[in-house]
């Protein structure tokens, strides 16, 4: 019998033909099996310095055994316990499989393909754009300035009656670069009144000053902002995947209509809710943080680097002028010493490197490989 040879038959849509992942970065295994190295430390994708509190592994292993369980629906718990983190309603907050599921589902309740468009600036974190285009809606992107600040009023100007959204990251990956209160209630003034702002702060908790730069406060104020944040970054919870939305209740109601039953596991979101009681590991690893950020900006400037400002737990840098290493090369070099930072030819920016802030330890390492490095 001859065995049919024949490729199977199917299609896909045309916006998924050229469609290209979401780059994440390196693992700490995958380099310690490629240079056979003992100890690998990864700077590379923003994760918590401290790990995670052990308040939270407490947590975990108690409701370990209920894991056949599904969580309750909607996570209420969760949803009363950020809402009095914050001082807001239930009604206004809602969850998701990490902050990247909220983000998907506002653009898929939103905007109509081939009628409505959705803006942000470029370059930007790269789920928008993804996310957009599977959604087959029009983007519109906004060059940043020289030195990665926000041109607001180019971004107003590329809006019009059928942006239904306009995403802004503050502070900004992978800039760190964050935007003043007043710029970002500028931009809800000026806005369509059918389009709403997204502000994703899911670095808004490392900032020198909060209230500086948080539109938070003026949340009930506005029904077309939208504020998401995660329990990757701070509360150290990456593998979990965690985020949510604080936004209006009418807007989180259409949220909860379509989001995905389940997204949230029970393990996720009891140590979720463990991780807001934690408030004393929570201070500690901001004060860590915000230490080791001044420590790394100073060793990363005494060795000629350009640094970029940063309110985030990351730097973006340049390398000196002087050395002989491209951001490439400089990048594989300490992946063979067992350093994992991050190269964003991904972002387009083929000069640049950013590298998280870790612990006090990691730290040191990082500019010692570096100093060796460069010298």
């Amino acid at each position: 019998m001859s065995k049919n040879t024949q490729s199977p038959v199917f299609s896909v849509r045309p916006e998924i033909k050229d469609f290209s992942p979401y780059v994440a970065g390196l693992s700490i295994d995958e380099i310690r099996d490629k240079y056979k190295l003992e100890k690998v430390i990864k700077l590379a994708s923003n994760e918590a310095p401290l790990g995670t509190s052990p308040l939270v592994q407490k947590a975990v292993e108690k409701h370990l055994g209920f894991s056949f369980r599904y969580p309750q629906s909607g996570n209420p718990r969760l949803r009363e316990a950020i809402a009095k983190h914050y001082k807001l309603k239930p009604e206004q907050i809602v969850v998701g499989n990490g902050s990247d599921e909220v983000l998907d589902l506002l653009i898929r309740i939103s905007a109509v393909p081939k009628e409505h468009n959705i803006l942000t600036f470029k370059p930007c974190f790269s789920i928008y754009t993804l996310q957009t285009k599977l959604a087959g809606v029009e983007l519109r992107e906004v060059a940043l300035n020289s030195d990665f600040s926000f041109p607001l009023e180019k971004f107003v100007q590329e809006a019009d009656a059928n942006t239904r959204l306009a995403f802004i990251t503050s502070p900004d990956n992978p800039s760190g670069h964050t935007v003043a209160k007043a710029d970002l209630l500028f931009l809800l003034d000026k806005l369509p009144k059918t389009c709403l702002l997204v502000v994703d702060e899911a670095y808004m908790d490392f900032a020198d000053d909060e209230q500086k730069y948080s539109l938070l406060s003026e949340l009930d104020n506005h029904p077309n902002l939208v504020i998401c944040r995660t329990f990757s970054k701070s509360y150290g919870l990456a593998g979990l995947r965690i985020g949510y939305a604080m936004l209006s209740a009418e807007l989180a109601d259409y949220l909860q209509r379509v989001r995905l039953p389940f997204s949230v596991n029970i393990l996720a979101e009891e140590a979720a809710l463990a991780a807001l009681e934690d408030k004393t590991f929570y201070k500690l690893t901001l004060e860590t943080v915000h230490k080791g950020r001044v420590y790394l900006k100073e060793e990363l400037e005494k060795l000629g680097c350009k640094v970029y400002p940063s309110q985030a737990n990351f730097l973006m840098f340049q390398l000196p002028q002087s050395t002989k290493h491209t951001a490439l090369t400089l990048f594989e070099h300490l992946l063979s010493r067992g350093v994992i930072i991050r190269p964003l030819k991904s972002y387009n920016l083929l000069t640049h490197l950013r590298v998280s802030v870790g612990s006090p330890e990691e730290n040191v390492i990082f500019i010692q490989e570096l100093k060796k490095a460069l010298a």
